[in-house]
């Protein structure tokens, strides 16, 4: 890399930064289903090792997973986990970005050098968009700092200060109910933002650009059209998870992966449940977010759904247990205080080789932070198992056969739950 570039102060060219983007991320499709879900592969500069497609990203707190600490993250498998998201907004409470670029950005401050870091302003935990407050200027969002309007400038020096391998342009994203004038407006001030985050976009990471327009069909394809034709790495579709039905999700990704190059890979947020994951899976999207395994987390539960597509679930979870069912069980249940058993029968991770239910309850029940770190382990090498499976049923050419059997046996067990109840 010229670093003299780096420290010019000289725009950088359109071919430049094709080139920086190049070093820091590399994309490769290697199988499709007969559908439109596909495995691949992403190279990212600071990963010793390519991370396969479908893949989670992890959740973190200012660069650092929530509950796992560094010295942890090794128990889990590699390099699935390697790939790490945030919000630049986390920073709003310090340090400042002057600061973290004296330090040399992300990576060099919290010591995570083999690990990828994918920045988004929003990450569906605690910074969410708060679409009556964005204007013209910038996008607002609800912070542990209280509502922030953030515009391009600020945000683009947030980027450039932490060095993330890739990042997402700033959205100006709305819920499933908004009317169709806000649709069209969110389209318009994100494609706007778009161009004035690339053409401050500093060197050495890879543009995801930002792809919104609510539950309005025609806005997305029209967003997607637009975003597609930009100088950029990759594509971050945006205002999931914020009312839209399970119903009329398929058709609002199938319209926008539909417009899009099939050579860059798409991120999405706001998609946590298995059954949401398996959706855009199946619409051509390669990246997700976790903030499912944070909620999870939080609420004492612990995954237990089988990860083999050729095992039949029996796990005997108890229907007096708040909140379990076929997926999940709730380890706060007193049923668990005297389960001398692990979380999961034959699972790898760290919590199930060396804890019990019994062990984890009594954590949780009086408070212990241990639970949660226990817990996020187990929940995150459980899902990223998940994902292990979805690309074998890719590569395997039965991926609609595996989305289509999950389904059935979550239909059927909660079936099964309203008659027991």
């Amino acid at each position: 890399m010229n670093f003299n570039l780096l420290n010019s102060s000289r725009p950088f060219t359109q071919q430049q930064r094709r080139n920086f983007a190049a070093e820091s991320m590399k994309f490769a499709v290697k199988a499709l289903s007969s559908g439109k879900a596909r495995a691949g592969v992403v190279h990212l500069g600071s990963c010793p090792s390519p991370i396969e497609t479908p893949c989670l990203l992890l959740s973190t707190r200012k660069g650092l997973p929530i509950f796992i600490s560094p010295d942890l993250l090794s128990s889990l498998p590699s390099p699935d986990s390697h790939l790490l998201q945030f919000s630049p907004l986390h920073f709003s409470e310090g340090p400042s970005p002057k600061t973290i670029s004296s330090i040399g950005g992300l990576h060099q401050m919290v010591g995570l050098h083999e690990y990828g870091f994918a920045a988004v302003a929003r990450d569906s935990i605690q910074c969410l968009p708060e679409c009556g407050s964005t204007n013209k200027t910038g996008a607002s969002f609800e912070t542990p700092c209280g509502r922030l309007l953030i515009k391009p400038v600020e945000y683009m020096e947030m980027i450039t200060s932490m060095k993330p391998n890739l990042w997402a342009t700033l959205a100006d994203e709305v819920p499933a109910w908004a009317n169709n004038k806000r649709n069209k407006t969110s389209v318009d001030r994100t494609v706007k933002w778009l161009d004035e985050c690339i053409a401050r976009s500093p060197a050495g990471g890879a543009v995801f650009g930002s792809i919104v327009g609510g539950s309005n069909i025609e806005e997305r394809k029209r967003c997607a059209q637009e975003v597609a034709v930009r100088n950029v790495s990759g594509y971050w579709i945006g205002g999931f998870g914020l009312g839209e039905s399970m119903e009329e999700r398929p058709s609002l990704l199938n319209v926008v992966t539909d417009n899009l190059p099939k050579d860059w890979p798409r991120m999405i947020c706001g998609l946590g449940l298995p059954e949401e994951v398996l959706q855009g899976v199946a619409a051509g999207v390669d990246l997700f977010d976790s903030a499912y395994i944070y909620h999870l987390t939080i609420g004492g539960f612990a995954l237990t759904f089988p990860l083999d597509r050729t095992e039949k679930n029996d796990y005997n979870y108890q229907l007096s247990d708040q909140g379990s069912d076929w997926t999940k069980i709730n380890l706060r249940a007193t049923v668990y205080r005297k389960d001398a058993t692990p979380i999961v029968e034959d699972c790898c991770c760290y919590t199930c080789q060396n804890h019990t239910k019994a062990y984890v309850n009594h954590l949780l029940n009086v408070h212990e932070m241990l639970a949660q770190i226990l817990l996020e382990i187990h929940n995150t090498h459980h899902y990223l198992g998940f994902f292990q499976s979805i690309r074998e049923a890719i590569k395997e050419g039965c991926f609609e056969q595996f989305q289509k059997k999950f389904i059935q046996s979550r239909r059927e067990h909660l079936a099964t739950d309203a008659v027991s109840v």
